[in-house]
């Protein structure tokens, strides 16, 4: 089973809190790009077409996605490698400000013949790069599954209708979405996460996941609607806890095409939700974007199962 994920990779500056005397830290990050060094981390077949600059950032990223086992393939080189300085507040919950440009042509090696592909985040849907993506996820959709996570970063995005239009145009090339409470608070204010996963169901997705941070989170169907509680944990950060939680969905469902997807059942969806809740949690109880390797998310699994889970 084969993953390629297209996508940015960002270099994450975290900084400090004020007044704690401790120094600004510097983290591999970029949404699509933790996605698949989770997926490594997990012993995925797993390549990355993205865009790094020949500069320490660029170095320490890819760096890391290759100690992962991560292919990564490169499509143009920006004078720098993007950015985002990440605040904290009190309860370690993350925002950003970025310095990012996306010029990605379509440079698909010709031998990557994946059994999956991902996107998402801020290379789908910022110009000009977001339609290389799209181009390769439409090629290879006749043979491959496809799973998208909008990762909303509402300083990027443009004007609002627009930034809605490109969003479910992606939605409607996959087959799984992974969005936040936060995604679709931004994308669709005032209407329940039932509502608009409804919709986005009948744009053609099998399978819409919902994060609700403490809350737990939510899987949807045409046929079923399952709600997990999150595992309580001390939270360091938030840094890639949904990147994690989406490389644990695709390691869960690997193998699985669009009618296996289509029809998961209740049982399916709460193992589903279970596995990625503990490999966020994990990622949540240390600082940056550091999700589990195989190992520890079986650890995690049966640990989190074992206790309370927080009403969702």
């Amino acid at each position: 089973m084969s993953f390629l994920v297209i996508g940015e990779c960002v270099a994450d500056i975290v900084r400090a809190p004020a007044g704690s005397g401790a120094a600004d830290r510097v983290h591999p990050g970029g949404s699509p790009a933790n996605v698949a060094y989770g997926l490594g981390r997990l012993g995925r077949d797993v390549t990355l077409l993205t865009q790094l600059a020949d500069d320490p950032a660029g170095r320490l990223i890819q760096a890391r996605l290759q100690g992962a086992g991560v292919r990564v393939e490169l499509d143009g080189m920006p004078v720098r490698t993007p950015s985002a300085v990440v605040g904290l507040d009190a309860s370690g919950k993350a925002s950003y400000s970025f310095d990012i440009a996306w010029t990605l042509t379509g440079g698909v090696p010709a031998d990557l013949v994946p059994d999956h592909v991902h996107i998402g985040s801020i290379a789908a849907v910022t110009a000009p790069g977001a339609a290389a993506v799209l181009a390769a996820t439409e090629r290879f959709r006749d043979r491959a599954t496809v799973s998208y996570d909008p990762n909303i970063r509402p300083a990027l995005m443009g004007e609002h209708d627009e930034a809605v239009a490109r969003v479910e145009r992606c939605v409607a090339l996959a087959d799984l979405v992974k969005a936040s409470d936060e995604d679709l608070a931004w994308l669709h204010p005032d209407e329940a996460p039932r509502t608009v996963a409804a919709r986005w169901l009948a744009l053609g997705p099998a399978v819409v996941l919902v994060t609700l941070g403490a809350g737990g989170s939510l899987a949807f169907t045409r046929h079923d609607t399952v709600a997990a509680g999150a595992p309580q944990v001390d939270v360091v950060d938030t840094v890639g806890a949904g990147d994690s939680f989406m490389s644990a969905v695709l390691d869960t469902l690997a193998g699985r095409d669009r009618a296996a997807l289509g029809a998961l059942a209740t049982d399916d969806l709460t193992g589903l939700l279970a596995t990625a809740g503990a490999a966020a949690a994990v990622t949540v109880s240390r600082s940056g974007a550091q999700p589990p390797d195989r190992g520890e998310l079986d650890i995690a699994r049966d640990e989190f199962a074992l206790r309370p889970g927080r009403a969702s």
